[in-house]
């Protein structure tokens, strides 16, 4: 099955609310009972340290987002920096991290649901962990046949959050009690050496603004929305968490807030008699809420770092196999559940490993994030972020010690665990990953490139980890074909697969597939059975044409609102160098791949080859050229398919002097490196000329226009319109160049 890719339809409002309502879920509604029994009140600070923490990383996940706004997040980062040996550790770091997260929200949930429902304990699972086993396989089996929050269910939730809490906070700050706060061992009965491993325990109150990045891809306008959203909802969270924990603890003491319910019990005390028993209902209510929120979000959110893992080859794309019916990817989501039942079941009885656990695995992915934007900073000159974080590169180092600092607090059994899994991430990536993987990392290449110069045992490690697999060998640029039609396919496959084997690259088929914008992406995704089998077949097709010349390629099916533009906006996504796609029914008498409108307030992504093909041979090549930018481009193509199709190619120029243009075309061949050419040169009307030396050939390549648009409009591009008259296929070359809004206008 191909890959696909994910439109953006997400706001700024939903990105928020995704971060802080699955914070707000493990910080107020079942940890500040379990953390001042570990710190007495100066609990207070570990929920402060934790978010000024996780506020140095979100600065870095931020840059990373807006630099890279995709699917996988924080795997994304490390693996196309660092490699697939720390993309596998990443990968499987956040993918178990997340499993830990949701098994201890879903004891959360079992412990409001106990206060609510009695439930029974079965052989040796306690009452909260049967009810936490119950809503962990609900929230697997919602995931599993696709019902997700949207952006908007979770605003509503988070919403319905924050206003049950400031009803709390409200009545709780009248019954605030400073003595009661600080009860009789003062702020730091256990000393103020407390706060740290208080804040390594509640730092699992801080991973849902990690997950904003898991959804990057769909998220609009990242380069403003994304820093905003993470950075916002980490403030937001934080400032929550200071003022609520300070009030519980001022209405109830420490010593004696509850373990598995504390705000209910807060409530219950902070409430007038009268009211309590309303109150109550309507916090636990919001508890289960919250944690269930959080638990889906968390399930969610490992589907999609599968997603991408597999896209990558780190682990099997058997596990992202789409559902025939829910078109959902059950195996991953299975898999994930069944890591989740057993965590509730063996660990439900101690929180703490669950929470130290969630976050042990997210500390070691953050620390490699931050190793992850120097190295994008340092080795990749094409690294461009909307945002940039603050004071580099001491922040993504302050990040990388406070992150791996934070571990010497976790406790021996949670440091154990995360040992245990490095070295279990590292087994596989040997064992499994390492043959398959298709991608060096930027240090990995970085390193290799400067062989001369590094140490020996540096370079040498570098190349003992380096990937092997079908594509490891493969650095060269990226050949993009957008395909729309079966019929056009194998003809647009064979060019795109030709020159991407000339110049030792990859190629990516895509299918954009467009929807009416009337309905929503969502909802063509559920229903999509028709068109992906369209899908399937087109792209099936075009991975066969383009194995079948010993050519790397991967497919993608992306569902938009949009047509052409989707098409540019992905090559831009995945930083093609050479973007090739049918005319799509456009004139290419008009001179240029790009509409109109397009041309005047966009700059294409890479060089643009159009095919208009009426029967695709590139045996006999005539290419017209009067020396404009693009000639350039239409050189390097004539040449790759000399070399690799054996083509014979005649060289066109119109002038008013024979002898001068022979000069010039002389002159034009050898600095494009164009041997064994014909040489025409020709007199008199252009359009002629070029009608009259396409009989006989099979393929006319040629440069787009330099004539604005506006010269074009009144008086035709006469030197292209006889394009739409011949028989020959005609491939239209475009590259860009930096243009004013005059030139455009008026060329």
């Amino acid at each position: 099955m191909s890959d696909e890719e994910l439109a953006k339809d997400l706001g700024l409002l939903s990105a928020l609310t995704i971060g802080i309502g699955t914070m707000i879920g493990a910080g107020i509604f079942v940890l500040p009972g379990v953390a001042a029994s570990t710190a007495g009140p100066v609990v207070i600070l570990s929920f402060v340290i934790g978010g000024l923490i996780a506020m140095v990383n979100a600065l870095s996940v931020s840059e990373l987002g807006t630099a890279m706004p995709k699917a996988g997040g924080g795997y994304y980062y490390v693996n196309r920096a660092l490699g697939p040996l720390f993309g596998s550790i990443a990968g499987l770091g956040d993918w178990m991290g997340l499993a830990f997260a949701s098994a201890f929200y879903s004891i959360g949930f079992g412990q409001y649901l106990a206060t609510l429902i009695s439930m029974p304990s079965v052989l040796f699972l306690t009452d909260i962990q049967v009810g936490a086993l119950i809503a962990g396989a609900v929230f697997v089996g919602v995931n599993y046949i696709g019902a997700k929050e949207t952006g908007g269910v979770q605003t509503v939730i988070v919403t319905i959050l924050l206003a049950i809490l400031a009803l709390f906070a409200v009545q709780g700050w009248l019954s605030f009690d400073l003595a009661t706060l600080l009860g009789d061992g003062g702020a730091a009965p256990f000393g103020y050496g407390a706060i740290l491993p208080g804040t390594a325990l509640v730092f699992v109150s801080f991973l849902g603004y990690a997950k904003i990045a898991t959804v990057a891809e769909e998220l609009k306008n990242p380069g403003r929305n994304l820093p905003l959203a993470i950075i916002g909802s980490v403030v937001i969270v934080t400032v929550l968490y200071a003022i609520l924990v300070s009030i519980m603890l001022g209405v109830v003491p420490w010593v004696d807030l509850s373990q598995s319910a504390p705000l209910t019990q807060a409530t219950q005390v902070a409430f007038p008699s009268g009211l309590a028993g309303i109150a109550v209902t309507i916090v636990t209510l919001g508890a289960l809420l919250a944690t269930a929120s959080s638990a889906n979000a968390s399930i969610l959110a490992s589907a999609r770092i599968n997603f991408a893992m597999g896209r990558d080859r780190i682990v099997t794309n058997w596990l992202n196999e789409i559902h025939p019916s829910y078109a959902t990817p059950y195996r991953s989501i299975l898999v994930t559940g069944a890591m989740i039942v057993v965590f509730i079941a063996l660990l439900g009885q101690d929180i703490e490993v669950l929470a130290k656990a969630a976050s042990v695995l997210h500390l070691v992915v953050y620390a490699l994030m931050n190793a992850a934007l120097i190295v994008f900073r340092e080795t990749d000159p094409e690294y461009e972020p909307a945002f940039r974080v603050p004071l580099y590169p001491i922040t993504p180092i302050l990040g990388m010690i406070l992150s791996l600092g934070l571990l010497a607090f976790v406790g021996q059994r949670e440091l154990l665990l995360s040992a245990a899994f490095v070295v279990a991430a590292l087994v596989w990536y040997f064992a499994y990953a390492r043959r398959r993987a298709d991608r060096q990392g930027l240090l990995g290449r970085h390193i290799l490139s400067r062989g001369e110069v590094l140490p020996s045992s540096v370079v040498d490690a570098a190349a003992t980890v380096a990937p092997n697999g079908s594509g490891a060998d493969t650095d060269g640029p990226t050949t993009m074909v957008a395909l729309s039609n079966p019929r056009t396919e194998h003809s647009l496959v064979t060019l795109a697969a030709a020159l991407a084997k000339h110049d030792d690259g990859r190629l990516l088929a895509t299918h954009v597939i467009q929807v009416p914008d009337q309905t929503s992406l969502a909802a063509a995704a559920e229903r999509r059975e028709r068109i992906s089998e369209t899908s399937e077949k087109l792209l099936t097709d075009a991975r066969a044409d383009a194995e079948a010349l010993g050519v790397p390629v991967e497919t993608r099916t992306i569902l938009s609102h949009q047509g052409i533009g989707e098409v540019f906006d992905a090559a831009r996504e995945h930083d093609v160098d050479r973007l090739i796609m049918g005319h799509r029914g456009t004139r290419l008498a008009g001179g240029r791949a790009e509409g109109r409108l397009d041309e005047l307030i966009h700059q294409l992504p890479c060089d643009v080859l159009v095919l208009d093909e009426r029967g695709f041979d590139p045996s006999e090549i005539l290419l017209p050229t009067a020396g404009g930018h693009s000639s350039e481009l239409s050189a390097e193509v004539a040449r790759a398919l000399q070399e690799t199709a054996d083509a014979n190619v005649s060289v066109l120029h119109v002038t008013d002097d024979v002898e001068t243009g022979r000069e010039f075309l002389e002159e034009w061949v050898a600095e494009h490196g164009l041997d064994e050419v014909d040489l025409l040169v020709e007199t008199g009307d252009v359009e002629t000329a070029i009608g009259d030396a396409a009989i006989g050939r099979t393929l006319i390549i040629v440069g787009a226009t330099e004539r604005g648009l506006l010269s074009r409009i009144i008086g035709g591009s006469l030197n292209l319109s006889v394009l739409d008259a011949v028989d020959t296929s005609v491939l239209l070359a475009e590259r860009p160049h930096a243009r004013s809004i005059r030139e455009r206008l008026l060329g």
